[in-house]
């Protein structure tokens, strides 16, 4: 899932002076997570200081609208339904996890997901 850091423009040009004047291309791959495993300790420390200065995480997921439900027999299912017609379905209790696609086959199953997890199978049944 693509994430990013949100930072006035008072913070970047903080982060800016801080970091003896870096490119503002090295502030945006900072603020964006590029190449997060090969990122550099100085990127590191410019997410640091714009979080310490008010910038938030935010994350972009995609649309779809979203029913919090209770089935008959108890059970507390959250689902998705995406433009594509696919249907995704999470047991919030067990975390069983499923999705269908438009003609209401079930493409995938998993068991256990966790919310890291969850962003991932989203943009599998996005992409159905």
């Amino acid at each position: 899932m693509e994430k990013f850091i949100t930072a006035t423009k008072e913070t970047r040009e903080l982060i800016t002076k801080a970091f003896s004047g870096i490119s503002r291309q090295t502030l945006w791959r900072a603020l964006h997570f590029e190449d997060i495993n090969k990122g550099t300790d100085t990127e590191r420390k410019i997410r640091k200081m714009a979080l310490n200065c008010g910038g938030i995480v935010k994350v972009v997921s995609p649309e779809c609208e979203t029913i919090h439900d209770t089935t008959e027999d108890g059970r507390q299912i959250m689902r998705q339904v995406f433009k594509n017609g696919a249907t995704l379905r999470v047991d919030k209790k067990t975390g069983e996890t499923w999705i269908t696609n438009r003609r209401g086959e079930t493409v995938v199953n998993k068991q256990c997901v966790s919310i890291p997890q969850l962003s991932e199978i989203q943009g599998i049944a996005e992409n159905l």
